[in-house]
């Protein structure tokens, strides 16, 4: 008897299970190609950027070796996403020229994220995080090939076990030591051990940037980044203690718990810049004032993997709408009529769900490409207002991520709990992207903090005349929304309590949290009229203009009562809400397949998920028992 894996079977199963199995193959969804969808891709994927930017990932993504594998130990999948980033690196020309290009990086994120929530971990904190700070900071004479070439794996050790949101009071230290001209890397404290980077054996030999305090004669210069030798083919190196933490949820990583014992550490191991050298003699020169500023500086490439994470949650969005909306059209269920059968998506209670999901995925998208562009572009002048923005628009995108793939995996129904459908996974791994680079919450508490006198809101004097059909009008509207939560957090925080800086900010945050929701939502919404604006094709504008409405008024409904109490809105035009979402909400429902078609993800992809490619799990177990049968 001839015993096939599990992982052999799978495969045959998927070549050979019709995509017939609940539906008539010519109704089953399928790519249309159609110029439509097309038009649609070039405005979500950049444009004449889009072959550059994303071309390489999508193309990666459909090849066998990043297919769902079964049957694998949590060992094996984090063994898996090491495998796979060796792949990944292989596609590269210049790793070096990668790490600093913004548009690729993110591209990266969006199309790995969904096939490996741990591929996209890894490839974040190597090629951002670590790869990107060294491109950085002062080069001469630094030999980066053992990295480029994935000889070694990189990793990024900043956060620790008692300073997480605190992180600027870490307590790491690096001791200058005039005799050798080196440091002694130390961890003086179990509850300054490193929290909770990929420093374990698996996936080969592995180098860190550690950010720790520079100690000059006793004298704390603030925190810098060290590059850092973890361990070698045999384990780690002498001053190097790892634990690996429990699985938490999400793709298994190796996550670990990382102290020094005075591991010594090179002269040139110290990350140089403008903010910060170091002479010979121990003098320290800074183009800034003030510690905080050069901590900020050492670990600015936080900021560009606040737009990594919400690029890996994006294309995880797009993939389970992919994949519902697919579903939704080849899932049978009983008609109206005796005998008759009709597609789940024909209820609005389903699909209009899903609509707002698509709506929303847009929105997320065109506001990523805005916040990228800016941030490619900034310059020192516009620095903290970027950086602002990146963090606000981590937030929004991620946890919108989260509650639509949710969403997606309900109307699913059961079929959605199963892996090999390729949805299950994708909200467990949005939770690492909501807290990894900034908690949503803890950075968006920090906007807020800084846009309640320090950001002028977009309302305009007086609204344009509209109604609800208007874009400009409802633009206009959930600016005023914005605008109205700014004067009340800014009049909370005048009256708060005086004398008591955490009761004044205790009664402004949540007002002012609002503003920053608002301003978010206001942001992609703009972003979303402008992508709307450029289609050639009328239908494609038709349905982006369209789909934009749907995202507006689905916004503003939260806050009828405001607008109608500031005489923003008239009573009739609130009562007029609810028939106006049905209405564009019918209008879209027929180019829901159109709507992912433009999210583009390749065929094999699609092909190998049973209910994205008119299958089930039954039938891929019935198909697989066949052939269980057949080998024996």
């Amino acid at each position: 008897m001839t015993v096939m894996t599990s992982e052999a079977l799978w495969t045959e199963v998927l070549d050979q299970t019709a995509p017939s199995d609940q539906v008539p193959s010519d109704q089953a969804p399928c790519a249309t190609g159609h110029p439509v969808a097309g038009e649609l891709t070039h405005l979500l994927f950049e444009g004449a950027r889009r072959e550059r930017s994303h071309g390489t990932w999508r193309g990666m993504i459909s090849g066998p070796e990043f297919a769902y594998r079964p049957g694998l130990s949590p060992t094996e999948r984090a063994s898996l996403s090491y495998d796979r980033l060796r792949l990944l690196n292989k596609c590269l020309d210049d790793p070096e020229h990668f790490a600093a290009d913004p548009h690729r990086l993110a591209a990266l994120h969006e199309w790995i994220g969904p096939v490996d929530g741990g591929l996209t971990t890894l490839a974040s904190i190597h090629y951002n995080l670590f790869l990107g700070s060294l491109v950085d900071h002062d080069r001469e004479g630094r030999d980066l090939s053992a990295f480029t070439s994935l000889q070694r794996t990189g990793t990024f050790l900043c956060t620790e076990l008692e300073h997480g949101n605190d992180v600027a009071a870490m307590e790491t230290v690096a001791i200058f030591d005039r005799t050798s001209g080196g440091f002694y890397l130390h961890t003086p404290t179990p509850g300054a051990q490193k929290f909770m980077p990929n420093t374990s054996l698996t996936g080969g030999p592995k180098t860190a940037v550690v950010a720790a305090r520079l100690i000059v004669d006793n004298e704390d210069q603030g925190v810098f980044l060290f590059l850092t030798p973890l361990s070698d083919h045999t384990g780690h190196l002498p001053g190097v203690k790892v634990r690996r933490l429990p699985e938490r949820t999400g793709t298994p990583v190796d996550h670990s718990l990382t102290s020094f014992d005075h591991k010594w550490l090179p002269r040139e191991a110290l990350l140089e810049a403008e903010h910060g050298r170091l002479d010979h003699e121990g003098t320290l020169t800074s183009s800034l004032g003030n510690k905080r500023k050069r901590f900020l500086r050492s670990i600015n490439r936080v900021t560009m993997g606040k737009l990594c994470m919400s690029a890996g949650t994006l294309g995880m969005t797009r993939a389970a709408l992919t994949i519902a909306v697919r579903y939704a059209h080849s899932r049978l269920i009983a008609g109206p009529k005796s005998g008759e059968r009709m597609p789940i998506a024909a209820h609005r209670s389903h699909h209009s769900r899903l609509l707002d999901g698509l709506a929303t995925a847009y929105a997320m998208t065109f506001l990523h490409r805005t916040v990228v562009d800016r941030f490619a572009e900034h310059t020192e002048e516009d620095r903290e207002e970027v950086e602002r923005l990146s963090a606000v628009a981590k937030g929004w995108i991620t946890w919108q991520a989260r509650a639509i793939t949710t969403e997606c995996r309900e109307r699913c129904g059961a079929q959605g709990l199963f892996p090999a459908n390729g949805i299950s996974d994708l909200s467990a791994n949005i939770e690492g992207g909501i807290t990894a680079e900034g908690d949503n919450l803890v950075i968006w508490v920090k906007a807020a903090s800084e846009m309640v006198f320090g950001h002028q809101s977009a309302k305009p004097d007086t609204l344009p005349p509209g109604d609800l059909t208007d874009l400009p009008f409802l633009q206009g509207l959930l600016a005023q929304v914005e605008s109205i939560w700014q004067a009340r957090a800014r009049t909370a925080l005048r009256e708060g309590p005086s004398g008591d800086p955490v009761g004044r900010w205790n009664v402004t945050s949540a007002a002012a949290l609002e503003m920053v929701s608002a301003h978010a939502r206001l942001q992609a919404a703009n972003a979303f009229a402008s992508a709307a604006e450029r289609a050639v094709d009328p239908q494609a504008r038709f349905l982006l203009r369209s789909l934009c409405r749907l995202f507006l008024l689905r916004q503003i409904r939260e806050h009828t009562g405001d607008l109608l109490a500031e005489g923003h809105l008239t009573p009739d035009q609130v009562r007029a809400l609810p028939p106006a979402l049905d209405a564009v909400v019918a209008d879209l429902a027929p180019h829901m397949l159109t709507l992912v078609d433009a999210f583009d993800f390749p065929a094999e992809m699609l092909s190998a998920i049973p209910i994205a490619s008119g299958g089930s799990i039954a039938r891929t177990m019935e198909r697989e028992e066949e052939l269980v049968g057949a080998s024996c």
